[in-house]
């Protein structure tokens, strides 16, 4: 039996695959917007193996120059982000339990060679707040850790409709995506894997 962290939820098939379209069908639009780009890691510059976008009224971002942060526009068109989809503002109610709405959803898209290092979500200033994280697409292993980088950790497959809540005593576990499993979902035409990962950054007044 797997056992995950304490704060750590996995919700298997919590959207069915009809929603799942609507859901993409509602990214897709966000991704016209705000195109998806590759962003690079602070100080090396190297590439990451993920594109990614945002949408909300923040966006994470992270360069060479400025390292990771979170920005009112995209740092290649300098527009500011779309709005969160509406879908995804009810997820976070129903399950949040957080009485604040997100400001930030970021998206990362998944080709079939790549992966997500350890990391914590620790750029947002009210931690009280988790991080809900939808699986879209191929499947991919996930492994989550504790709070320190070399505490344990357990790894488990995420399946496209899944549902991960990082929250409470949780909510800082390292966490990456070790691989993706091709072909493993016809959702994506193309293939590869949608991540949005929902974000309450600033503390509320």
């Amino acid at each position: 039996m797997l056992v995950l962290p304490k704060g750590v939820r996995h919700l298997p098939g919590f959207l069915n695959h009809q929603s799942q379209m609507e859901l993409v069908a509602a990214i897709r639009e966000v991704v016209r917007a705000a195109p998806l780009y590759t962003p690079t890691m602070p100080k090396s510059g190297k590439e990451m193996s993920v594109r990614m976008t945002n949408c909300g009224s923040l966006g994470w971002v992270t360069d060479k120059e400025c390292g990771y942060r979170y920005q009112a526009t995209h740092p290649v068109t300098g527009n500011p982000w779309p709005p969160i989809p509406t879908m995804l503002l009810s997820l976070w109610r129903d399950l949040s339990a957080y009485p604040h709405p997100p400001e930030a959803c970021l998206v990362n898209f998944y080709s079939e060679t790549a992966k997500m290092g350890l990391h914590q979500d620790r750029d947002e200033r009210d931690l009280r707040a988790p991080v809900v994280s939808v699986s879209l697409g191929d499947a991919c292993l996930f492994r989550v850790g504790q709070t320190s980088r070399d505490g344990p950790t357990v790894s488990f497959r995420l399946e496209s409709g899944d549902v991960v809540v990082l929250g409470g005593e949780g909510r800082l576990c390292f966490h990456g995506v070790d691989r993706i499993y091709p072909e493993s979902s016809t959702l994506l035409p193309k293939g590869g894997r949608i991540n949005l990962t929902l974000r309450r950054v600033t503390a509320p007044e």
